[in-house]
């Protein structure tokens, strides 16, 4: 290495690169298999929104021209959809720069974050980037501990990530709970409810954080269209929140941070109710599916209000994850997120369900 180079700072001389999974064709050129379904990223099986492949169809002659660098038609739309001021909207290069944008403009070296454990690696990596430290706080029964957060806040303290519903657990946070939560966080502290599987929660007394935008302490909301809209590869997100938030946000961020065509088809999926009610759907026949086999099979798992289910396999959990790899069913061993024990498994397409189960069942039945 030249001895020419500047120094890399030490908090990021510590960061561990984020592994991205291999392809799908490339696992199956390895192991020497076809037709693999991959149940590991809680990505729509249905594909993306079909009103957004045909506005970013028409909008591909304008790709010489730059993006809209205030995201001023979708920002419009997010603000008359949810009831808010258009400068309390915001758009990112998905909901992981929203949180860069939250990590740059309020936290410093010496300053201090705090989530939920196991929770989402990117509130850490962004906070450490930023010269700060990430404190977590582990979860109670598959749930967050909001009574423990509230104890774990400190003069230091900057902001505080609610995740719910929770990925990896898939449980989430009720109005009262989240209502007894605010009116507790101290001055100087600034709410974030990362709400990327809202959209797949069914049970009513799930907080919304948009709700919650009035509260005296600081809220900002952050959800996505990867999951429920199909948008995974066009990486948008949006956040909501006060005037203040967001215009610190429109300092830190880039100017052309999001692109021409993941503005267009975000806000043509933003329209299709057709689309999200087939995902819906099909969301609440996976779990359902998923819950019979397990309890068949006699295995513990968390009621999700996602589209994953948390699965407890046992010590064999990883051995499992991969002879249903070499069987052609990819779902996510969860030794990295502290629980070697289980399994986290995305809904997919019916027939991918049924296959799921079947090849569990006959590698559970058959032994290890």
């Amino acid at each position: 290495m030249s001895t020419k180079l500047p120094q890399v700072p030490p908090e990021i001389e510590a960061l561990v690169p984020y592994k991205p999974g291999k392809p799908i064709e490339e696992l199956e050129r390895e192991l020497g298999i076809k037709g693999a379904i991959k149940l590991a990223s809680n990505e729509n099986p249905l594909g993306p929104s079909p009103k957004a492949v045909a506005a970013m169809a028409a909008a591909l002659t304008n790709l010489h021209r730059y993006p809209d660098g205030a995201g001023f038609t979708l920002r419009t739309a997010l603000a008359q959809k949810f009831g808010v001021a258009f400068e309390q909207t915001c758009i990112g290069n998905g909901s992981d720069e929203i949180i860069e944008f939250l990590a740059r403009a309020y936290v410093r070296p010496g300053q201090e974050a705090l989530a939920a454990a196991p929770s989402f690696l990117m509130y850490s990596k962004l906070v450490q980037v930023a010269g700060g430290r990430l404190f977590e706080v582990p979860l109670k029964d598959y749930r967050i501990d909001l009574e423990a957060m509230v104890g774990a806040i400190t003069p230091a303290t900057r902001l505080v990530f609610i995740n719910s519903p929770d990925n990896p657990a898939g449980t989430a946070v009720s109005k009262d709970e989240l209502a007894w939560f605010l009116d507790r966080v101290p001055e100087g502290v600034l709410v974030v409810l990362d709400e990327a599987y809202i959209d797949f929660a069914t049970d009513p007394e799930v907080a919304q954080g948009v709700d919650f935008l009035d509260h005296p302490t600081p809220v900002v909301v952050m959800r996505t269209f990867s999951k429920s809209a199909g948008l995974a590869g066009l990486r948008i997100g949006y956040a909501l929140g006060p005037r203040e938030v967001i215009a610190a946000f429109d300092r830190v961020r880039q100017p052309f941070n999001t692109s021409s065509l993941a503005q267009v088809g975000a806000l043509a999926a933003l329209e299709d109710a057709e689309f999200w009610a087939r995902t819906q759907a099909l969301v609440a026949r996976g779990l359902k599916e998923f819950y019979a086999c397990f309890a068949d099979l006699g295995l513990f798992y968390v009621p999700s209000q996602t589209n994953f289910v948390l699965v407890k396999i046992g010590p064999e959990a990883r051995a499992v994850a991969d002879r249903l790899l070499r069987r052609g069913v990819i779902v996510r061993e969860m030794t990295s997120y502290g629980l070697p024990d289980f399994l986290r498994v995305s809904v997919g397409l019916d027939q991918e369900n049924a296959r799921f189960c079947a090849e569990l069942s006959d590698i559970l039945q058959g032994g290890l």
